[in-house]
């Protein structure tokens, strides 16, 4: 396996147990009541009877091909597994209990998972230019483990599914679609149908002899065939390193292209949306019988509990953050507003050096500054809710910088029927400026402007 398929995996077993053990990781907690949020595939008709989710998730990337390239596609998720405790009753039977102890060890009846991977191809793109169905099951299974004072059942449901792939050309590009359905049976029961669901699914797929395009932002050359591509309850990035076009990622969360795990976080927590100090930190706060309550939870919940514990100092400050300077690479000297000299950066005085109200940065060769129009154009680092803000107009209000040298443009939405409450608190919304399209055509004045071409 290349080692961009390591780091592509990485993410994708973070998406794999997004949810799964959601904090404070014990059994009592009510937000454990409902840990299977994202990529849940329910069986037939679930959604429609209100018992589960929707059956598919589907989406199309773009290949550029040389002629002889080859995709592979791997599905991945999880299938639910019971745990269930029994008692030795003493005489050769067992019987149903809650929970079980013996000495420092105890068990909870529980849900677990057992992670799936599925891999198909490598395919010809020509292979694809029809519709090609592959079937596939997650099998049924049960397993009896002994432990002091009784035993641990472990069963799974089967789980039906389907992978569908097809190709077509689109403006000088092919077109992949690429499905994945849960054909399960109809059940009765919202028990029933998450024991019968695809949970945390998603999808690898890796373009040989050729190179995937990015959807969030493709070239104005691919910006035609990008628009045509579907999507349903997913998200497709590119993955692997940030120079690497052959992997990508169909993921049920917001991701942004070649996403990668914090050199800061040192283990997994699965609740991967987690502020990983915070949650450590609170972890660290636990009784020792909440903590005892989450170890009997899921054997991933003790490896957390004990990372935790035995966690160092310097672990630990590691988590709080990276300090850079934010003048190590000025790209552009002498446009940036200065720092007086004698004047460290963090030092009030140094304010002085930027008006947000006044400072302006280059866009395509136009000046942007407050009062500009400009039309928002969220690329990688929008998150859901500036996703809703594609395509509007807005009117600039302010354009900052940060102590990292970043530039961000404050803007309102010009149809906002808040707009002008919104200024007035000075609540904005704020851009990059490369997800900004100017609508003005002014000069750039010398002074007091950034550049960003």
């Amino acid at each position: 396996m290349s080692t961009d398929w390591d780091r592509a995996r990485a993410i994708a077993d973070a998406v794999l147990y997004e949810g799964y053990l959601l904090y404070p990781y014990r059994a009592t907690s009510a937000k454990n009541q409902s840990r299977w949020q994202f990529g849940v595939l329910g069986p037939q008709g679930a959604e429609q009877d209100g018992i589960g989710e929707n059956d598919a998730l589907s989406a199309d990337v773009l290949v550029e091909s040389n002629g002889a390239t080859t995709v592979t596609v791997v599905v991945r998720f999880l299938q639910l597994q019971h745990r269930a405790v029994e008692r030795d009753t003493g005489d050769g039977r067992f019987e149903q209990a809650g929970e079980l102890g013996a000495g420092d060890q105890s068990w909870l009846t529980w849900d677990e998972a057992v992670e799936q991977e599925i891999p198909f191809g490598p395919f010809r793109l020509a292979e694809l230019e029809g519709s090609l169905r592959l079937p596939f099951v997650a099998p049924s299974g049960t397993e009896v483990e002994i432990v002091d004072g009784g035993r641990l059942v472990r069963t799974r449901r089967e789980v039906r599914a389907a992978l569908t792939l097809s190709a077509e050309p689109d403006d000088g590009l092919t077109r992949v679609s690429i499905d994945v359905h849960n054909i399960t049976p109809a059940v009765t029961g919202k028990d029933d149908a998450i024991a019968t669901s695809l949970i945390g699914t998603h999808v690898l797929t890796e373009v040989q002899g050729g190179a995937f395009i990015s959807l969030l932002e493709p070239s104005p050359q691919a910006a035609g065939a990008v628009a045509r591509c579907r999507r349903h309850r997913c998200f497709p990035v590119l993955a692997g390193p940030a120079d690497a076009s052959d992997l990508m990622l169909i993921s049920p969360i917001i991701l942004y292209d070649h996403p990668e795990i914090a050199e800061q976080s040192d283990g997994a927590l699965y609740d991967s949306c987690e502020i990983d100090e915070i949650l450590t930190l609170r972890i660290m706060t636990m009784t020792d019988d909440e903590k005892a309550q989450a170890r009997a939870t899921d054997p991933l919940a003790a490896q957390i509990i004990d990372r935790c514990d035995t966690m160092s100092p310097e672990a630990l400050l590691n988590l709080h953050g990276v300090l850079r300077d934010p003048h190590a690479q000025d790209p552009d000297p002498g446009l940036i507003p200065g720092i007086p000299d004698g004047v460290d950066w963090w030092d009030p005085l140094a304010d002085d050096a930027v008006r947000p109200g006044v400072d302006a940065v280059l866009v395509n060769g136009i000046r942007v500054c407050s009062g500009s129009r400009v039309r928002l154009r969220p690329t990688r680092r929008a998150d859901a809710q500036d996703l809703f803000y594609a395509d509007k107009v807005a009117r600039v209000t302010s354009v900052h910088e940060t102590v990292d040298g970043e530039t961000h443009v404050g803007v309102v939405i010009e149809d906002d029927p808040a707009a002008d409450l919104h200024e007035w608190y000075g609540r904005y919304l704020y851009f990059a400026p490369d997800e900004v399209e100017p609508l003005d055509t002014q000069e750039l004045s010398p002074e007091r402007s950034t550049r960003w071409q």
